[in-house]
């Protein structure tokens, strides 16, 4: 099983965007949707800036695996719920990231509402 290497953070992380594709159940993927993410520590998160209604969101809740291309990094994936307490370091690592896009933008991905639509990204052959 293999979790993801310690260059793949890396890269994921400096990478401004993700793009997301949900697994449908024949197998195929879904269009890919780009959007934000944040790596803290050892794990990658998305959010929905959109709320839950998001197509790509609801997909990705649903189907629970896709895959994912940031930063030169490609990979079948799992979609887990974040864990409670992380979210306040997931808000601190979205700041960090994006503030320089102005607190309207970033104001869609951090606190309680962004946190209700986190999700973590984990590479599909590792165990939650």
């Amino acid at each position: 099983m293999a979790a993801w290497t310690a260059d793949e953070l890396d890269r994921i992380g400096r990478a401004t965007e993700l793009a997301v594709a949900s697994r449908r159940a024949d197998g195929s993927l879904s269009p890919y949707v780009t959007i934000w993410t944040v790596r803290c520590g050892d794990d990658v998160y998305i959010r929905s800036a959109y709320g839950p209604g998001n197509g790509w969101y609801r997909r990705a809740k649903d189907r629970q695996a896709g895959h994912v291309r940031a930063g030169g990094v490609e990979r079948d994936v799992r979609f887990a719920a974040a864990a409670d307490d992380a979210h306040p370091a997931i808000d601190a690592a979205y700041h960090e990231k994006y503030d320089s896009y102005g607190p309207g933008i970033v104001g869609a991905v951090v606190g309680p509402l962004a946190a209700s639509v986190t999700l973590r990204v984990v590479p599909a052959d590792t165990e939650s």
